[in-house]
């Protein structure tokens, strides 16, 4: 008779059991596309800053566009009194400009041309040199002239010191005048029409003013141009 198998408890003292295996979840495949989709845009600006930036730089090998030349070639003063009692400024001064335009390829649209003058930091009188009226187009490498006519009467304050400035440069017969011209100007090239330029041009002029007999002469004045 065969022996008997002993009866097993509850136990289980065979090999471990291994774990129950978790499902992988795999990673969400639109974070790659993404890092795909941004690294292809970046390439794409980097390409496009490059050929914007040669274009820019064959433009300006060829063209090679300059800022045109601004200097004041006469200065006529007549009257410049002040009248301390009333402080009231009267002035009689024309001025005469040249505009050069130095480029080899682009012409110059003046569009309009304002002139403010100044004296110790005080503004007396704007003019308009040019305006929709006369604006003009300037041709390669060649001068334009331009005048301004200030004349008239204008209450400004000034203090002691300004006054005893004003003084003195009507002893030496010489007068430090300060004229501001803002511009609005077009490029072109060939048929193609730029948009509007601003630039603004800073003249310090020494005017004479007839003083005793004593007669000085006007320097012709470069004056800056800033874009």
């Amino acid at each position: 008779m065969a022996d008997k198998q002993p009866h097993l408890n509850g136990a289980y003292y065979g090999p471990a059991i291994p774990p129950a295996v978790q499902p992988h979840h795999r990673p969400q495949r639109h974070r790659s596309c993404c890092c795909c989709l941004f690294g292809i845009l970046w390439k794409i600006l980097v390409a496009l800053i490059v050929i914007v930036g040669l274009a820019i730089l064959i433009f300006w090998l060829v063209v090679q566009p300059r800022s045109f030349k601004f200097h004041v070639t006469e200065a006529d003063l007549t009257q410049f009194e002040y009248n301390t009692n009333n402080n009231t400024l009267h002035y009689n001064m024309v001025l005469n400009f040249t505009a050069r335009n130095p480029n080899k390829k682009l012409n110059i649209y003046y569009d309009k041309v304002e002139a403010l003058a100044f004296y110790e930091d005080a503004r007396f009188l704007n003019y308009d040199v040019i305006t929709h009226m006369n604006s003009f187009r300037q041709y390669t490498k060649s001068s334009s002239p331009m005048s301004a006519v200030f004349s008239g009467s204008r209450v400004l304050t000034l203090d002691n010191e300004q006054i005893s400035e004003l003084n003195q440069d009507k002893s030496d017969g010489v007068y430090d005048i300060y004229v501001k011209l803002n511009f609005r100007i077009r490029y072109r090239l060939g048929d193609l029409i730029s948009g509007d330029f601003k630039p603004k041009v800073k003249c310090d002029l020494k005017v004479p003013f007839p003083n005793n007999g004593t007669l000085t002469f006007f320097q012709a004045t470069k004056c800056d141009v800033d874009y």
